[in-house]
């Protein structure tokens, strides 16, 4: 994999690293600042995309998984592993805290979080998130939160098994802008859920989705270079496709400059039918600091191609990244993702596990 795929370097002792990791968090929280900014001017009217790509198939993403066009299965490690791959943790050793805000105008979706991933403390490698957001305000109203564990373990050098356990709560106050029902007092129960009262008052709606649910991965790195990687999520089969259980995985090939991967997974309940989506994305590694980043994506059961581009700077103990991914036809969404993360092992305050991988 590329440097930049590692998003970590050495951990290095020096007097002035206190003052250094002020400087990079400060500007991390005035760049995150301006993004919940920026983030403030939603859509000021009902999204008219479908409800899958309204709320993207339930996925969360880092900018790095977004630039790939999603292709990054096999070499998703770090922080996007929790979302990808869990059994891609311990591809690499890292200690990773990253914020996450993910924005697509035409669906009136912004959602913001968290990753932390360890892989350096010990050998069963572990991470956590938490991403909550708003999808269509003016519409359906959805509010939703998506929280995630993850455990990764290598069994050997080569072969590397993973396991996610993730809560999903869906809430949805409006009713769907084209073909939607509405009862007397704007609430239908078909369209949106149960209604909640309150002093024998329409007070909103009980959560429609409140479940729990989990993912399997595994990944067998041939050589040095070449990973494959089997991916099963939602494989509780909720049943739905506001978490539809998907099947695939993916073949990336990566050296210190340069990776590419192509994916390819099976939706068995966003549509009527089981549907398909084909990704691949790239990265190359500019002057040992910026990833540039590059993806496609097709959708069968929107009927949609979509392109990606990325940008990242990578340093020692911090990183900054945004993605976009544009739909080429039109009435589909526009997304970007931007992550700022902070590399708790260039602090020295781990303790990296005497046991190598």
């Amino acid at each position: 994999m590329t440097k930049g795929a590692l998003l970590a370097q050495r951990p290095e002792r020096s007097s002035c690293r206190a003052a250094t990791s002020s400087r990079a968090r400060a500007l991390g929280a005035a760049a995150a600042l301006s993004v919940v900014t920026a983030a403030g001017s939603a859509a000021a009217e009902a999204s008219s995309l479908p409800p899958q790509l309204a709320y993207a198939y339930g996925e969360n993403e880092t900018p790095r998984a977004a630039a790939f066009g999603g292709a990054l299965r096999a070499l998703g490690n770090g922080t996007s592993a929790v979302f990808m791959n869990p059994s891609a943790m311990v591809e690499t050793r890292v200690y990773h805290l990253q914020g996450l805000f993910q924005g697509s105008p035409e669906a009136g979706r912004h959602a913001y979080g968290g990753v932390v991933v360890d892989s350096v403390t010990g050998k069963l490698a572990g991470a956590i998130s938490f991403v909550g957001g708003f999808v269509d305000n003016d519409g359906v109203d959805r509010t939703f939160l998506d929280a995630r564990v993850g455990l990764a373990y290598p069994i050997t050098e080569r072969l590397f098994v993973g396991l996610t356990g993730r809560y999903a709560k869906i809430t949805q106050d409006g009713t769907p802008g084209v073909g939607g029902l509405a009862d007397s007092d704007g609430y239908d129960p078909v369209s949106g859920g149960l209604v909640e009262t309150e002093d024998g008052k329409v007070a909103g709606r009980h959560s429609y989705v409140n479940e729990f649910t989990f993912d399997a991965a595994i990944t067998i790195k041939p050589t040095d270079n070449l990973y494959i990687a089997a991916v099963g999520q939602n494989l509780s089969y909720p049943d739905n496709g506001l978490l539809p259980t998907t099947v695939g995985g993916g073949v990336g090939f990566g050296t210190d400059d340069l990776s590419i991967e192509v994916d390819g997974l099976v939706d068995l309940n966003s549509y009527s039918d089981a549907t398909y989506r084909l990704m691949a994305g790239g990265e190359y590694l500019v002057a040992d600091h910026f990833p540039l980043r590059a993806g496609y994506r097709f959708d069968q059961g929107a009927d949609q191609h979509a392109l990606s581009l990325g940008v990242a700077y990578v340093g020692t103990q911090f990183s900054v990244e945004a993605s976009a991914r544009r739909a080429l036809a039109g009435g589909g969404p526009t997304t970007f993702v931007v992550g700022l993360a902070y590399h708790l092992e260039s602090s020295g305050l781990t303790r990296a596990s005497s046991d190598g991988l």
